[in-house]
């Protein structure tokens, strides 16, 4: 009977979804692999913040004390970038800062939004692509991605 009431007490604090930069991580997963379900942190990135916080990145996201979880949740909001190497950030001189930044969640569809927008305003070659809905990075048009009504030779009635 002991037995049983030490699991159960463990598995009232084990925790099965984690908040965690504005995303919902897997608590049973490993922390290496559970950060990654966080937008804009891949494996090596969340490996990096494990092994800048100071935890075991083997450890299950469900087992992390509340303290754990504020220090990875501060870490990946605001100190990052003054703490990891430059070149592991996935937005290299951003045009407005000038500096190197690592963007993360919801955070990424606007910085793209906002640079694609930036391509049409300046009405670049990117941007007119863009605004005609065609291919951007010099891939064929001709016979690959093509989009709407099917062409081709039609039957003719009658005769066969």
């Amino acid at each position: 009977m002991a037995e049983k009431k030490i699991e159960e007490s463990e598995d009232q604090s084990f925790k099965y979804i984690v908040r965690i930069g504005e995303s919902d991580v897997n608590g049973k997963a490993r922390l290496a692999y559970g950060l990654t379900a966080i937008k804009g942190i891949g494996y090596r990135m969340a490996c990096a913040i494990a092994d800048s916080v100071n935890i075991d990145r083997n450890m299950r996201v469900g087992d992390l004390s509340d303290e754990e979880e504020e220090l990875i949740s501060n870490f990946v909001e605001n100190e990052m970038e003054e703490t990891l190497p430059s070149w592991m950030f996935n937005r290299k001189r951003d045009p407005e800062l000038g500096k190197d930044l690592h963007i993360i969640s919801s955070e990424i569809e606007m910085v793209l939004g906002d640079d694609i927008n930036r391509l049409r305003k300046i009405r670049s070659y990117r941007g007119i692509r863009h605004e005609t809905g065609q291919k951007v990075r010099g891939q064929r048009t001709k016979c690959n991605g093509r989009k709407g009504l099917a062409l081709g030779v039609h039957k003719r009635k009658g005769k066969q």
